[in-house]
């Protein structure tokens, strides 16, 4: 039995040209969730986490139009966050209970993740979140509500700080329940980012931190054997989208350390996958939803390896 933390990406929840809707998400659940229960089939112990951008930004959406009529204020980042920790945690673990029966138990754990408030992460947002504006409408927020914002495309868009994850606060909870054999569903979205103030009290900061990054620092703090980015390509690819686009097996952290991947899809995953490796001497694998089991057993996906 291998103790396996997996970070579900974005295709398990919604899949590219999907409406946000509550049906969709179930779907693509219900089999993140048949994938998933393989693994327990066979065994293993699984620590689960997730991400939560678009339901993010359909909260944050509700939010703004809520305020615009009722002259509220909208929720803050990090309590967006937490709600969607809940929501998408509640229909995996129910998910989880229907695919995998005997003498189930999963739990849903609400996340926080300490950062550094001096991380230069937040001198320079850099995440988008949020809807898209005119680029008149986004300088008219960005006054009203003191944001930051860039240009995405055509439009433009919020901006907001991706600082390291330095600290899960919960570690020793996840600890105890993965010590009495319970699934835990945590960290989702990369966990809901805090700071400590001076006076030892944490507070919850407008960030979003790196899904993967997170869930790399989780694996490695549980000393997990293998930590599994399941997404909706099949492996790490190089010379991708061109007619020389190869797939990539088994690698280590230098030889990956030599080549560039994209910095907004596949590269903070490589990165990932490295940190949790030289850190821990695991097992790290990169590739499709359904292909959770092959994966761990070297027959598909990316795997990474120690040096």
């Amino acid at each position: 039995m291998a103790l396996v933390v997996v970070a579900l990406g974005g295709n398990a929840l919604l899949r590219r040209g999907e409406p946000v809707s509550a049906q969709a998400q179930r779907e693509n659940i219900r089999r993140a969730a048949k994938s998933l229960a393989r693994l327990l089939v066979e065994g293993h112990q699984l620590v689960i986490t997730h991400g939560n951008g678009p339901q993010v930004g359909l909260l944050a959406l509700q939010g703004e139009a809520a305020a615009g009529t009722a002259g509220g204020a909208v929720f803050p980042l990090d309590v967006l966050g937490a709600e969607t920790e809940g929501m998408i945690g509640y229909v995996l673990q129910q998910e989880l209970d229907n695919a995998y029966g005997p003498a189930a138990r999963f739990a849903t754990l609400l996340t926080q993740i300490e950062v550094d408030p001096g991380d230069p992460a937040f001198a320079a947002p850099s995440k988008p979140v949020g809807s898209v504006y005119s680029e008149a409408d986004a300088k008219r927020m960005a006054e009203q509500r003191g944001w930051s914002i860039a240009p995405d495309g055509d439009s433009w868009r919020r901006v907001v700080a991706s600082p390291k994850p330095m600290r899960i606060l919960e570690i020793e909870v996840i600890r105890l329940l993965v010590q009495q054999g319970v699934t835990v569903i945590c960290a989702g979205g990369g966990g809901i980012p805090v700071t400590q103030r001076a006076d030892g009290a944490y507070v919850g900061v407008e960030a979003v931190i790196d899904k993967d990054h997170a869930s790399a620092l989780l694996a490695a703090e549980l000393k997990a054997d293998a930590f599994l980015m399941l997404t909706d390509v099949e492996a790490v690819f190089t010379g991708w989208g061109t007619p020389q686009e190869a797939a990539l097996g088994d690698m280590t952290p230098n030889a990956l350390a030599a080549m560039d991947f994209a910095a907004g899809s596949m590269g903070p995953k490589v990165q990932a996958a490295c940190d949790f490796v030289i850190r821990s001497g695991g097992m790290a694998g990169i590739g499709a939803l359904d292909d959770a089991a092959d994966i761990l057993s070297h027959k598909a996906g990316t795997r990474v390896v120690p040096d």
